[in-house]
């Protein structure tokens, strides 16, 4: 089955009365994915959570396009991002398509004088430096360098840090993010071949239960408009809930890569899933072992989809000039593979520290300005010898 959590207080069963201790009922809340198909849970509020007072005002937060139709391989200077005090404002887009943004930000404040939602898209915020505490309706989580963070859409948050510092590669998806089907069984557990197990999710606690009635701000991100509306009750009003609806963490440090005699392919990384595209983790590793193995991955074609990279630390075997917070993209139509020298310098090379994020699109992506920005111009010319 599915992971199943809870926390705080709900009724024996669901859809029935739930009194308040003072008299009055809860208010039940169906959070749900994809209809009444996808994933869901049901949640308890001290008040009605419809309580729209003023929608004060809406404008546009769509990515400008640089480069619509690309052909293009790109190297984005991703530390070279400024860093802005607003968490939404700090947040720049990237690469786009019609399932996805994948953008970085560098925010240096915690996000508490309003609260933030994303309707259309579930997001997964990859934490490469700083941390904090995710705050949300549904309980908090802790994070820290490593960290994906992954957040229902619809889900209303605020975000802490503890740290001025923060460095963020996030990516927000208009389909559910999911872990492997293949690392499950019919039920949904997660099997003993998984490179890890519902043991290492970080799951929410620490539910805030707020009972105030005023003006509370919500940004609420629909369809590339960012609309500032302001709530008559404190939106963290859950006494309790239960369902497989969630947010939760995981550490990239968690995930125990799976190795072979020869070089393996990237889907033995693979994180998450959506319809869409896939998220892969590569972590530190013994390299392969047949005595006459090349570690360094072979030339591979792009045909079916655009690979984005992104490099959180250690050696980079594969490729040269590569730092911490770079991006590479990878676009479909011309093939890939090591810089020239890395085949040869990885024969006889035993270990990897290398420390990565890699989204596999299987629709082109987009440039937009703000990458363009970022782009080292030279990236694609860097396997001529």
């Amino acid at each position: 089955m599915p992971l199943y959590h809870k926390l705080g207080n709900i009724p024996p069963k669901r859809h029935t009365q739930f009194e308040k201790p003072k008299g009055g009922l809860y208010y039940e809340q169906l959070f749900g994915t994809e209809g009444f198909h996808g994933h869901s849970s049901l949640l308890y509020h001290t008040y009605r959570p419809t309580q729209v007072k003023e929608i004060n005002k809406s404008y546009s937060v769509e990515p400008k396009i640089a480069i619509g139709k690309n052909i293009k391989s790109l190297l984005l200077k991703g530390f070279e991002l400024k860093p802005e005090d607003d968490f939404l404002d700090s947040r720049k887009a990237m690469l786009v398509n019609r399932d996805c943004i994948i953008g970085l930000a560098a925010p240096r404040k915690s996000l508490t004088s309003y609260f933030y939602k994303n309707a259309d898209a579930d997001e997964l915020i990859f934490i490469h430096r700083g941390k904090g505490k995710l705050r949300t309706m549904m309980g908090n989580i802790q994070f820290e360098y490593g960290d994906y963070l992954i957040v229902p859409r619809g889900m209303i948050y605020q975000i802490e840090f503890e740290t001025e510092d923060n460095r963020l590669f996030y990516v927000e998806s208009y389909a559910p993010f999911y872990t492997p089907k293949r690392y499950k069984n019919a039920s949904g557990q997660h099997l003993e071949h998984s490179p890890f197990c519902e043991r290492d999710f970080k799951l929410p606690t620490e539910l805030e239960t707020h009972d105030k009635k005023g003006d509370f701000t919500i940004k609420i991100k629909k369809e590339g408009m960012l609309h500032e509306m302001v709530y008559a009750t404190h939106p963290f009003d859950v006494v309790g809930w239960d369902g497989y609806n969630f947010p939760y963490g995981f550490s990239i440090h968690n995930f125990e890569p799976i190795t072979g005699r020869v070089h393996q392919p990237p889907p033995v990384h693979q994180t998450f899933e959506t319809a869409t595209f896939v998220v892969c983790s590569f972590c530190p590793r013994l390299y392969d072992y047949h005595p006459k193995a090349i570690p360094a991955p072979y030339n591979h074609s792009n045909i079916d989809s655009d690979e984005v990279l992104y490099y959180v630390d250690g050696d980079f075997m594969s490729r040269n000039n590569i730092e911490q917070g770079h991006i590479t993209l990878h676009p479909k139509g011309i093939p890939h593979g090591p810089a020239p020298g890395a085949m040869e310098r990885s024969i006889g090379q035993t270990v990897t520290q290398e420390l990565a994020v890699m989204v596999d699109t299987f629709r082109p992506l987009m440039v937009t300005e703000e990458a363009i920005g970022l782009d080292d111009g030279q990236y694609y010319k860097s396997w001529v010898e």
